[in-house]
C-alpha cells in the first residue's frame, strides 16, 4: 500500500498530462501562462510573509518570548492549560517550524505519553500559524479587515487550546 501512495502523485501528473494531450491543450504554453500569473502573487505576498517571519525570529532572539511565556504561565494554569505549554501556545500563531521545535522539546522533556505531551500535540495539531495565513490571505484582498479576522482567529485558538486540554484531561 505504501508503494501505491509513493506512485500516486506521478500517476496524477501523467493522467493530467495525458488528458491534456487528448484534449489537444498546449501543455507547456498553459504551464508558462500559469507561472506568469504566479509571479505577481508572490511579489504581493512577500512583504507580509517577510514581516511575520522577522517578527517571529525577533521574539525568539530577543528573549521576549521567554519573558511572555513565564508571565502567562500562571494564567494558563488557572484556565486548565498546563503552564509548560505557554511557549508552544505563543509560538504556534507565528511560526510552524518554531512550534515544531518547542513541541519536540516538550515531548523529549516530559515523554510522549504524558498529559503535557498529549496536550502539546493537540495544541500543535489543532491550530494554524494565524499571522502567516493572515498575511498570505489578506495580501491579495482589496478590502482588508485584518484586525477583526486576527482577533477572531486568536480567540478561537484560545478556546481550542482550553477545550483540547480539557479533553486530554478526561481521556
Amino acid at each position: 500500500m505504501t508503494h501505491f501512495f509513493s506512485l500516486l502523485i506521478p500517476l496524477i501528473f501523467f493522467l493530467s498530462f495525458g488528458y491534456a494531450l487528448f484534449k489537444k491543450v498546449k501543455v507547456y504554453d498553459s504551464f508558462t501562462e500559469g507561472v506568469k500569473g504566479a509571479i505577481p502573487l508572490v511579489v504581493s505576498v512577500f512583504p507580509y510573509i517577510a514581516s511575520v517571519t522577522m517578527l517571529s525570529k525577533l521574539l525568539q532572539a530577543s528573549g521576549l518570548e521567554n519573558y511572555i511565556s513565564h508571565f502567562l504561565a500562571p494564567t494558563f494554569d488557572k484556565i486548565g492549560v498546563p503552564e509548560e505549554l505557554a511557549p508552544l501556545v505563543l509560538v504556534k500563531p507565528l511560526s510552524g517550524s518554531g512550534a515544531l521545535a518547542v513541541l519536540s522539546e516538550l515531548l523529549e522533556r516530559y515523554g510522549v505519553d504524558s498529559y503535557i505531551a498529549r496536550c502539546a500535540c493537540v495544541v500543535y495539531g489543532s491550530s494554524e500559524t494565524i499571522f502567516y495565513i493572515g498575511a498570505v490571505y489578506f495580501a491579495g484582498l482589496k478590502r482588508k479587515s485584518l484586525p477583526a479576522a486576527i482577533l477572531i482567529a486568536l480567540f478561537s485558538y484560545l478556546v481550542s487550546i482550553i477545550f483540547g486540554c480539557f479533553l486530554c484531561r478526561i481521556m
